[in-house]
């Protein structure tokens, strides 16, 4: 008799189930993976992933399988934790064995979900990934916007900022975080004691979604195939900066880097770790401020914003005299 495990259709709610099936030792043949709409019961949380020898799952698998899950095959699920259950169980180098029939079929899923992995350079320097990110085509979000906005500031910053999207005006001049937005931003880090010229500034999607209303170019929040098929720039970025301290910019930035359970407003301000560094943060937009009703409003969402700023200054021990 199979074990049913129902699951939201997406890499994180499929990774939680996966690690508690593991925990309790059920096998892929005892299992049968249904989808459920978002809002359904969760399956419990559970311990990271590690067979009864403590050898953890290659980081390649992890790749993997956050870019199968956005392939529509509705048995990518049950493959995914046969192919998981058998490197923790039988070979831990089973997905360097690509003529292995279910490696095969990860690979095959994996190729056909469109992704920006093939323009990333390996390894590469900010300058370098800035160059290459110009001829992505990696989601349909490039055949509408001007350009590329890719981040921007020192590769040794000690500090990134990552937000959600481009906007007009980043579309425009090819540079993020220079609209409306981004002078709220800057007044805020002044007032903490920074400058942008000392942070690393990035946004999840490298192009601007929007929709076209007359003149006007209304922004569209992107949604997860977009930012799973932009992910690999962020990897590369966050990799080749390394920063010490992560902060992101509102709730699209938050549950890129959280996953999809971070809650915004309950959750901001705290240091929570990280596969890039232990102190990873998310706050506010700069953009929240912008779209508060009134003034009152508008300043109590500022000081938030600034608040949180200065609690990733402090951790970086930064004067703020």
């Amino acid at each position: 008799m199979t074990r049913p495990i129902r699951i939201e259709p997406r890499f994180e709610s499929w990774q939680a189930a996966a690690r508690a099936l593991l925990r309790d030792e059920v096998p892929p043949e005892a299992v049968d993976w249904l989808e459920r709409l978002a809002g359904g019961p969760v399956e419990p949380p559970a311990a990271p992933v590690a067979d009864a020898s403590g050898h953890r799952v290659p980081r390649r698998f992890v790749d993997m399988a956050r870019q199968v899950a956005g392939h529509p095959a509705p048995g990518r699920w049950a493959l995914l934790y046969r192919v998981l259950w058998r490197i923790v169980h039988e070979d831990h180098e089973l997905l360097q064995r690509e003529a292995d029939a279910d490696v095969s079929g990860l690979l095959q899923m994996e190729k056909a979900v469109r992704s920006a992995a093939p323009f990333v350079p390996p390894a590469a320097s900010i300058p370098d990934l800035q160059q290459a990110a110009k001829a992505c085509t990696g989601c349909d979000l490039y055949r509408h916007a001007t350009q590329t906005v890719f981040g921007r500031g020192p590769q040794a910053s000690r500090l990134a900022l990552v937000g959600e999207q481009p906007g007009d005006q980043e579309d425009r001049q090819g540079l993020p975080f220079v609209g409306p937005a981004g002078q709220v931003l800057d007044r805020a880090l002044g007032e903490v004691g920074l400058r942008r010229e000392e942070l690393y500034l990035t946004n999840v999607v490298k192009h601007f979604k929007f929709v076209a209303t007359g003149k006007r170019r209304l922004h569209q929040t992107p949604q997860e195939p977009e930012m799973l098929a932009c992910r690999p720039w962020l990897e590369a970025e966050l990799q080749a900066v390394h920063p010490e301290v992560l902060v992101c910019l509102g709730a699209t930035a938050a549950r890129a880097v959280f996953g999809p359970a971070f809650r915004l407003m309950k959750q901001r301000g705290l240091f929570l770790p990280t596969r890039w560094t232990a102190r990873t943060m998310a706050t506010l937009h700069p953009s929240a401020v912008l779209r508060a009703p009134d003034a009152e409003g508008q300043e109590r969402l500022y000081g938030l914003l600034k608040q949180d700023l200065a609690t990733a200054v402090d951790a970086l021990r930064i004067d703020l005299a």
